[in-house]
């Protein structure tokens, strides 16, 4: 491991999903690899910048093609593409199963005058930096949404926004993502998207500064082979959520011992 022995860079954002792979690599880095990991937090957009520069070395949350197509064009010749982390990722507005489905099945339901005074003319966004957030508004442009205002704001806030509807079954419509912890806690749906504003499935690319698989083979040999099922990302990040994230990641690795075997490969 002497040509691993630099502390590795991981960037991440502060999204449920990314906390998890982010700190589920670092510590099979440290503990199998026996190589040394520096996390880094910061926004999306800085994020990618970073990678690009080599400020970081890599990055777990690059989705594609439709979330951070943006992002990634901007950088895509100074970087390269270690793996997928996971498929069947999906962008989307969400409302709770206990809004009748004859009420609100689409987004095109949403300009039912009754539905937008229950729901206060409010959508339920997270940051501002988001891919969902760009696509977000390109939906309320898309289905001629006037009367709505998106609601910038963070993950943590839409995730508050959510519980305290959820406990006097008030409406709500928030953007949201899959995997994600908050389907394990909450009964909730997607709403059909007729113009496809939100796009398709989508895959979660790790991507990493030009040239680091070179310098850094173990572990871009590990990061290559790390793919988690969705299934199995979603009970992991809601345990998390009901212990912790150091005590979901010990409790996945325990569970899934061939899963990880795969992915740490032949140490040498």
């Amino acid at each position: 491991m002497a040509q691993d022995a630099k502390p590795v860079k991981i960037g991440w954002s502060a999204w449920s999903d990314a906390e998890f792979v982010t700190k589920l690599a670092a510590k099979l880095i440290t503990d199998e690899l026996g190589g040394k990991v520096e996390l880094v937090q910061t926004d999306v957009a800085p994020l990618y910048q970073g990678v690009s520069r080599g400020d970081v070395d890599v990055m777990m949350m690059n989705w594609l093609p439709a979330t951070h197509a943006d992002y990634f064009d901007k950088v895509k010749n100074r970087v390269e593409t270690l793996g997928t982390v996971y498929d069947g990722a999906k962008l989307g507005w969400i409302v709770p199963d206990y809004i009748p489905e004859s009420e609100i099945a689409s987004i095109e339901d949403l300009k039912k005058p009754e539905v937008q005074e229950k729901l206060s003319g409010t959508i339920q966004g997270i940051d501002p930096g988001a891919g969902l957030t760009r696509l977000s508004e390109k939906a309320v442009k898309d289905y001629a949404l006037d009367g709505y205002k998106l609601q910038i704001s963070s993950e943590a806030g839409m995730l508050t926004t959510v519980d305290r509807a959820e406990r006097s079954e008030k409406w709500f419509v928030a953007t949201s993502w899959s995997p994600h912890w908050m389907f394990g806690k909450h009964k909730l749906r997607y709403l059909a998207d007729p113009k496809n504003s939100l796009g398709e499935a989508e895959h979660v690319n790790i991507l990493a500064t030009k040239g680091f698989g070179e310098e850094n083979p173990k572990v871009a040999g590990f990061l290559s082979r790390m793919k988690l099922p969705i299934d199995d990302l979603e009970a992991a990040m809601f345990n998390a959520q009901e212990t912790s994230y150091d005590a979901a990641i010990e409790k996945y690795i325990k569970d899934h011992p061939d899963q990880v075997k795969t992915w740490v490969g032949d140490k040498g």
